[in-house]
């Protein structure tokens, strides 16, 4: 007796199936596919990423104990482990980015009135480097006996959606990820020091982009003007300055803004430069703490999703499984904005790692599993020390 859609078919509803075949007939995805099509390949590495499987053996063996509902989840037949092994080897990873770009797409729309204090777009700009073995990945050669891909993220800190992202060789420098970005006039750009190249930030500043940066210790600098501060508020300056070394001053002629900061947290000293001139100076720093975001997202999402245990050992199946736990995260986002859901993302992944195959409504089972969640009285703890 069939009693509605399981919690997986409910949320693969949310994918935009229309928009996915027209990807997949772009690169011929299905050409010659006799048993596994593309949409059941997503849909069997998105199940791996929502339910934490370690192999292709165990994805097979997981979806093959719920064969009666697997026609329900969208897949025609049993899945085979080989079958998906040859798909992700041979499929092109382009058709699983393209989609994840889509869905990123969506996901701005629907965070855009996210409250950040501030109408401009902040983004903060950071990569992590996966670790690989390089006997098993000789393609993704890092140093001599390591071998690494790096993921180069541009993060919408409006609900933390990534809105760029590049997979790369652990060798390329991060500063490169400038080249690749679509300046947004009026947008602000958070950095480390691993991007202060002054001629890439000058790009950005003619585009009418904003940038915050560290500032380097060797920075050749004289100082232009300097401003009133309140060094009760951690500002010991805040200064108008112009570079001052040959390169650095043709590559960046105009001047810049320095803040020194101390945190009364931890009595750290740190200098910022910048090309915002309108924003307070406590501002600009408290735009700088706000890039840790970006650190949190890349730890999430190794912790959370499958993106540091792979099923492939092909640059194309390793892409593959990137971009789709990338479209996977993001999948849940949208669903999590959609059914205005409270509970943070990790509560709701890890809900559905458990519910996928229940018949139920979606939107009631994350909100059960939430109130649960915020019920659960103390005193039915058990006490060790109660005799």
């Amino acid at each position: 007796m069939n009693t509605g859609k399981t919690l997986f078919a409910q949320l693969m509803d949310y994918l935009p199936w229309t928009t996915f075949t027209r990807i997949v007939d772009r690169y011929s995805g299905d050409h010659r596919a006799r048993t596994l099509s593309c949409g059941e390949q997503y849909r069997a590495m998105a199940f791996a990423q929502l339910t934490y499987r370690e192999s292709l053996r165990d994805i097979e063996a997981c979806l093959s104990v719920q064969a009666s509902k697997l026609y329900h989840m969208g897949f025609r037949q049993p899945v085979r482990r080989s079958t998906l092994a040859d798909a992700n080897e041979s499929r092109d990873w382009r058709i699983h980015a393209e989609l994840a770009q889509r869905l990123i797409s969506q996901a701005r729309k629907l965070y855009a009135d996210e409250d950040l204090d501030l109408s401009n777009t902040v983004y903060a700009l950071d990569s992590t480097t996966i670790a690989l073995c390089l006997s098993v990945f000789p393609w993704a050669r890092f140093r001599a006996a390591k071998a690494a891909v790096k993921m180069h993220t541009l993060l919408n800190l409006r609900g933390n959606i990534p809105s760029f992202i590049h997979i790369s060789d652990g060798k390329l420098h991060d500063v490169h990820a400038l080249d690749m970005l679509m300046p947004e006039a009026g947008a602000i750009y958070v950095v480390d020091r691993a991007y202060v190249d002054f001629a890439r930030l000058h790009v950005l500043h003619r585009a009418g982009a904003f940038f915050v940066t560290r500032a380097k210790s060797n920075m050749d600098i004289h100082r232009v003007y300097s401003a009133v501060t309140d060094r009760a508020t951690g500002i010991i300056c805040d200064q108008t300055i112009s570079l001052d070394g040959f390169y650095t001053s043709r590559d960046y002629p105009e001047h810049l803004r320095r803040i020194r900061f101390k945190d009364p947290e931890t009595g750290k000293t740190l200098v910022f430069i910048t090309n915002n001139f309108a924003l307070p100076a406590a501002t600009i720093c408290a735009l700088y703490k706000s890039r840790w975001q970006v650190e949190l997202f890349f730890k999430w999402i190794k912790q959370h999703l499958r993106i540091k245990q792979f099923y492939g050992t092909s640059e194309n199946a390793v892409k593959t499984q990137i971009w789709i736990a990338v479209s996977v995260y993001v999948l849940v986002a949208i669903v999590k904005k959609r059914l205005d859901l409270e509970a943070p993302l990790y509560t709701l992944l890890q809900i559905l790692s458990i519910t996928l195959f229940e018949k139920m409504p979606l939107h009631q089972a994350l909100t059960l599993g939430e109130t649960k969640s915020e019920n659960i009285e103390t005193n039915n703890q058990l006490n060790l020390f109660t005799f």
